[in-house]
C-alpha cells in the first residue's frame, strides 16, 4: 500500500479521502487556494501546501503547480477525487509520467469515454445499448435534419465533451434545428473548449440510473448495485438514493451485466460509474461514464458495508479485489440529499457568503460528509455545496423520513440553502411513492410557492409600497399629505400633557 498520497481537490471529497487514508496508515497531502486556508480538510491532511490562488485555474486546475508539490511533498500517487482534473486523460497522463500513480482509470480510458461520440461508438460496438442517434459528431445541418427526420422529434442536441447540461438544447420540431445546433456549438465550445456536439433521442418520462464499478488491474470486473439520480434540476443531481424502487431482479441483472459489459469494453481499471437512461417502457440505454468517484458513492457504501476510497486506494496500489462477483443483495436503503448554499425560490441562484453558525445532525443512521464549519466562506469561485447528508434506515420510507428529520435538526446561519426545499421534495406524494422522473422538479411549481404566512407578509408589504409611493406622488403634485400613525401619536401624547 502507498505511504503518501496527495488528494488534487478541496472541501468535502477531500476531507472524506483524507479520512480513509488515515484509517490505512497513508500520510496525506492537501494542496489549497488562498481561500481556503481555514477549511477542514487542510488542517486534516498530514501536511499542506498552497496553490498560491484564489480562482479554480490558478489553483485546483493548474496541472505545473501540483506536479510540482508532488515532487516537493514526495508523495507516491494522487487521488483527483471529482470535478476539477478528476476526469482530465491529460493530467492522468502526467502524473503516470512523473513516475506518480494515478488513482483512477488510465489516460486512454479517460480520454475514451469523456468523448461521448466516442463512448457512444464503442458502446454499440459492444453491443450495449445507447439512444438511438448520431454515431459521430454532427458534420452538417443536412446530416442532422436526416437524422432528426429518422429517430423522429422530439430530439437531444448534446456536446460530446463534457457534461452537466452545457451545450444540451432539446429540439421540437425542424423550425428549431439549426438556431439549436448553433447554440450549443458555442456553449459547448465555451464550457470545454470542444465546440462538436452530436444528436440523441429525446426519451420521454426518463429516470436517471447508474451503476457503480469497480475493476482491478487483474481482469475483474464487477458491479456494487444501482443508485436512483432522477431528483434533477437543469441535469444536476439533487438527491439520490439506492437501491432504485424501479428496479426489479430481472431488471436490476440485465442493466447490471450492461454496465459490466461497457466498463470492459474500454479496458477500464478502478472506480466508474455507467450511467443509463430507463424510458417509461422500462427500456434502458446507456448514457455516459463517469470515470471517477462520484458524488453520490456514500449511498452505495451505506447499503454494502463498503469503503469505496478504500478499494480504490487497494487496486491503484496493484491488489486484486477481495470481491468476487458483483453486489446482488442490498442492507436496507440510503438516501443522499445535496445541500446547497443556493436560494431555490430565486431560481437556484448561488448564495456565497460567511457562515455565522453550522451544527449538522447526527443520530441514528446519519451521515454527514462536509468541508465547511463555521467561520468558513462559501466562495463564487467555486461550487457552492455546503455538504452530503446521508441517511440509512431498514426500509426507504424509514430512510425518507430519517431524512426529513435530520435536515430539520440542521442548524445553518448566514446564508441561504436548499434545506427547506429538499425537505418539500421528500415529502412530495409522487416522490414518496417513487413515481418521478428527471423532470420533477420542473413539473412540480408547488416546491416553490411561497407559503401562505410569508405570501400575506408579501402582500401587506406591497400594499404599504404602493400607498406609500401614490402619497409621495400627490404630495410632489402639492397635494397635503394624509396624517401619518406616528404623527396621530404624537399629537395625542401633546394632549395627554
Amino acid at each position: 500500500m502507498f505511504k503518501k498520497v496527495l488528494i488534487a481537490n478541496r472541501g468535502e471529497i477531500a476531507l472524506r479521502i483524507a479520512r480513509t487514508c488515515r484509517e490505512l496508515g497513508i500520510k496525506s497531502v492537501a494542496i489549497y487556494s488562498d481561500l481556503d486556508l481555514k477549511a477542514p480538510f487542510v488542517h486534516f491532511c498530514d501536511e499542506a501546501y498552497s496553490l498560491n490562488g484564489r480562482t479554480s485555474i490558478e489553483t485546483y486546475l493548474n496541472m505545473d503547480k501540483i506536479i510540482k508539490i508532488c515532487k516537493i511533498s514526495g508523495v507516491e500517487a494522487v487521488h483527483p477525487g471529482y470535478g476539477f482534473l478528476a476526469e482530465n486523460a491529460e493530467f492522468a497522463k502526467c502524473i503516470t509520467e512523473s513516475g506518480i500513480t494515478f488513482i483512477g482509470p488510465s489516460a486512454e480510458a479517460i480520454e475514451l469515454m469523456g468523448n461521448k461520440t466516442a463512448a457512444r461508438k464503442r458502446m454499440i460496438a459492444a453491443g450495449v445499448p445507447v439512444v438511438p442517434g448520431t454515431e459521430k459528431a454532427i458534420t452538417s445541418q443536412k446530416d442532422a435534419s436526416n437524422t432528426a427526420e429518422r429517430i423522429g422529434y422530439p430530439i437531444l442536441i448534446k456536446a460530446a465533451a463534457g457534461g452537466g447540461g452545457k451545450g444540451m438544447r432539446r429540439v421540437d420540431n425542424a423550425s428549431e434545428l439549426r438556431s439549436s445546433i448553433e447554440a450549443a456549438q458555442r456553449e459547448a465550445g465555451a464550457a470545454f473548449g470542444n465546440a462538436e456536439v452530436y444528436i440523441e433521442k429525446y426519451l420521454e418520462d426518463p429516470r436517471h440510473i447508474e451503476f457503480q464499478i469497480l475493476a482491478d488491474n487483474i481482469g475483474k470486473t464487477i458491479h456494487l448495485g444501482e443508485r436512483e439520480c432522477s431528483i434533477q434540476r437543469r441535469h444536476q443531481k439533487v438527491i439520490e438514493e439506492s437501491p432504485s424502487v424501479l428496479l426489479d431482479t430481472t431488471l436490476r441483472k440485465q442493466m447490471g451485466e450492461a454496465a459490466i459489459k461497457a466498463a470492459q469494453a474500454c479496458g477500464y481499471v478502478n472506480a466508474g460509474t455507467i450511467e443509463f437512461l430507463v424510458d417509461k417502457n422500462r427500456n434502458f440505454y446507456f448514457l455516459e461514464m463517469n470515470t471517477r468517484l462520484q458524488v453520490e458513492h456514500p449511498v452505495t457504501e451505506m447499503v454494502t458495508g463498503l469503503d469505496i476510497v478504500k478499494d480504490q486506494l487497494s487496486i491503484a496500489a496493484g491488489n486484486e479485489m477481495t470481491l468476487n462477483k458483483s453486489v446482488e443483495c442490498f442492507w436496507g436503503h440510503s438516501i443522499e440529499c445535496r445541500i446547497y448554499a443556493e436560494n431555490p425560490d430565486d431560481n437556484f441562484s448561488p448564495s456565497p457568503g460567511l457562515i455565522h453558525h453550522i451544527a449538522p445532525p447526527s443520530g441514528p443512521g446519519i451521515r454527514e460528509d462536509s468541508g465547511v464549519t463555521t467561520g468558513n466562506e462559501i466562495s463564487l469561485y467555486y461550487d457552492p455545496m455546503i455538504s452530503k447528508l446521508i441517511s440509512w434506515a431498514p426500509t426507504r420510507s424509514e430512510a425518507i423520513e430519517r431524512m426529513i428529520r435530520a435536515l430539520r435538526e440542521y442548524e445553518l446561519q448566514g446564508i441561504h440553502s436548499t434545506i427547506p426545499f429538499l425537505i418539500k421534495v421528500l415529502q412530495h406524494k409522487r416522490f414518496i411513492e417513487g413515481k418521478f422522473t428527471t423532470h420533477f422538479i420542473e413539473e412540480e411549481t408547488s416546491l416553490f410557492e411561497m407559503n401562505k404566512e410569508k405570501g400575506k407578509i408579501a402582500a401587506l408589504a406591497a400594499a404599504i409600497y404602493f400607498e406609500q409611493e401614490k402619497n409621495k406622488k400627490q404630495f410632489q403634485a402639492g397635494a397635503e399629505l394624509p396624517d401619518s400613525n406616528w404623527k396621530h401619536v404624537k399629537r395625542k401624547k401633546a394632549m395627554e400633557r
